[in-house]
């Protein structure tokens, strides 16, 4: 339902709010509300990630645990400019956690990236009553975040949830083990074929400016070589690759390309092709890789991150990411995400090359 009058449509939640925050975690800690918070509001912006429903169901469950509703804003900022928007409790997030895609629907808006679009959405959020934000995203929807909260003055947390795993400040981040996964058994099987023809294989994964679905579905995959983004490669050293492999005996290869590389997998293809005459196949995963049933450590990881996200606002936090790294939580403004850059493991890099003889 869309409410887009200085009157929202603020129906009550159909689940009484309990207030349980007086029970203490597992270590006896008990989090406090010192922002005083009574309701936040959630969204997924950017591409989907297999993950967000799990992250959304964290925030909805971990804000009605310490007495706090939640509005959940449909279909991103776009629904936020347009006041898409309405309460979620408990049970409208139930049988979430298994499922891919977002439940509140993502889209990429062009209004958002006005002044007048985000003081739009802005007035929509301060009508519901909304004392905070959690956006759901990658570096993009950290952007819209950030510039609300600059323009606004109204709270917002980040969480990481993109495929890329390129965002600064998170050692993963939701979707990506996923996407790995089942790259992987994309080339597992391609593999089986490659072998039965004797060929050379091409294979195309998403990470548009990082290479890290690519690194480790080379690794997880035994592949010949692997093309990132961050390492581009002359033609030359492209089919010295295939012919080093066939003089070692290998009847069939799989080289992996991330889709930032330039000119991505038909670069690579083509430049096989023409300097040594064999017969390559393409195959651009595209975006099968960002759906499908999250992984455990996608469900884990999401859980963990939303109650996360919750808990900061619930603290006073503002303008920030939640993430995993060196064992725990993390906080990193939000700007960081996307003016510092987390490059690819080198030591990966090195083991992918060592591997590959």
């Amino acid at each position: 339902m869309t409410h887009t009058d200085s009157q929202p449509d603020q129906t009550a939640n159909p689940e009484p709010v309990a207030d349980l925050s007086t029970l203490p975690g597992p270590d006896g800690s008990t989090p406090t509300n010192t922002a005083g918070l009574k309701r936040i509001a959630v969204l997924t912006s950017g591409g989907d990630a297999p993950g967000m429903n799990a992250a959304i169901r964290a925030v909805v469950r971990a804000a009605t645990f310490h007495g706090i509703e939640v509005v959940g804003v449909r279909r991103g900022f776009q629904g936020l400019h347009e006041g898409d928007m309405r309460l979620l409790g408990p049970r409208d997030v139930a049988n979430i956690i298994q499922r891919g895609g977002t439940i509140l629907l993502t889209a990429r808006s062009h209004t958002w990236r006005s002044p007048e679009g985000r003081t739009l959405g802005a007035n929509h959020l301060k009508a519901w009553g909304v004392q905070g934000l959690i956006v759901i995203g990658g570096d993009g929807s950290f952007h819209g975040a950030h510039y609300l909260q600059q323009e606004h003055g109204i709270p917002v947390v980040g969480v990481p949830g993109t495929i890329d795993n390129d965002l600064y400040g998170t050692d993963h981040t939701i979707g990506y083990f996923t996407a790995v996964e089942t790259a992987l058994d994309a080339v597992d099987k391609l593999r089986d074929t490659a072998a039965s023809h004797e060929r050379i294989f091409v294979v195309e994964v998403m990470g548009r400016h990082a290479g890290h679905i690519a690194l480790d579905v080379a690794v997880a995959g035994g592949a010949e070589e692997v093309f990132l983004p961050e390492d581009e490669k002359p033609d030359e050293h492209i089919a010295e690759v295939v012919r080093l492999s066939a003089s070692k005996g290998k009847a069939s290869s799989i080289l992996i390309v991330a889709e930032g590389y330039p000119g991505g997998g038909a670069a690579v293809t083509a430049a096989i092709e023409a300097q040594t005459g064999l017969d390559t196949r393409l195959t651009i995963l595209g975006h099968i890789q960002r759906g499908g049933s999250p992984v455990s450590s996608d469900r884990v990881l999401a859980s963990r991150l939303g109650e996360a996200a919750v808990l900061a606002l619930m603290d006073g936090k503002s303008d920030v990411m939640v993430g995993r790294g060196n064992g725990g939580m993390t906080f990193t403004p939000l700007a960081d995400t996307w003016e510092k850059r987390k490059d690819v493991s080198r030591d990966l890099y090195r083991c992918a090359r060592t591997l590959s003889i």
